[in-house]
């Protein structure tokens, strides 16, 4: 079976692609609020009808949702009997080591649009919730739990909003940590929690 996409879905991938490419390069030299639909229609070479097509929401060119179909799928690859915590643990920070490696600038100016711009941050709260539906479903999959379950709801959700907390945290203190390393204490930190200091005498 030939599993190469066919010319109409290479097609959209190419315009999706050119509309990102657009939108980075004017967010990077004329900020966001100038980064308007039709600028970016311009830049990309279609039209502005395109662009919403592609993006209703213009926050979603920077936070798209077509890297969950590869989350959900790395997440249902990994051993059987790994924790779901682990099992998250490599597919996300997989994911941002290929983002920080293949689109090391756009990383960057995504991640301080975030703390910069109030409709960017909140998109991102939002796309962040339906990214944890689809990984809840595969944690209950491997669990042999309701997907709808409270538990399972709860530590997806958890998750992912401490490591979008990272993400913040990195962002607003100048993106000079290494990203992968903060995630990885992230986990570390849901997995063992925080510990009281021994009192000084």
């Amino acid at each position: 079976m030939n599993d190469r996409p066919g010319l109409r879905e290479r097609k959209k991938a190419k315009t999706r692609a050119a509309i990102r490419k657009a939108t980075y390069r004017l967010a990077a030299a004329h900020g966001w609020d100038a980064t308007t639909t039709d600028r970016i229609a311009a830049a990309a070479e279609v039209s502005p009808s395109t662009v919403v097509r592609y993006f209703p929401v213009r926050e979603d060119i920077l936070l798209g949702d077509e890297d969950d179909d590869l989350l959900e799928a790395r997440l249902r690859a990994r051993p059987a009997a790994e924790e779901p915590l682990e099992s998250l643990r490599a597919v996300v920070l997989e994911a941002v080591r290929t983002a920080l490696d293949t689109e090391p600038e756009e990383t960057r100016l995504r991640a301080r649009l975030m703390v910069e711009i109030p409709a960017v941050r909140a998109r991102l709260t939002e796309t962040t919730a339906t990214t944890g539906r689809r990984l809840a479903r595969a944690i209950a999959d491997r669990t042999g739990r309701d997907a709808d379950g409270l538990e399972v709801r709860i530590f997806t959700a958890a998750v992912l909003g401490a490591l979008r907390e990272a993400t913040l945290h990195w962002a607003e203190h100048g993106r000079t940590d290494d990203l992968v390393t903060l995630l990885d204490r992230t986990v570390d930190t849901l997995k063992t929690g925080l510990t009281v200091p021994p009192a000084r005498p």
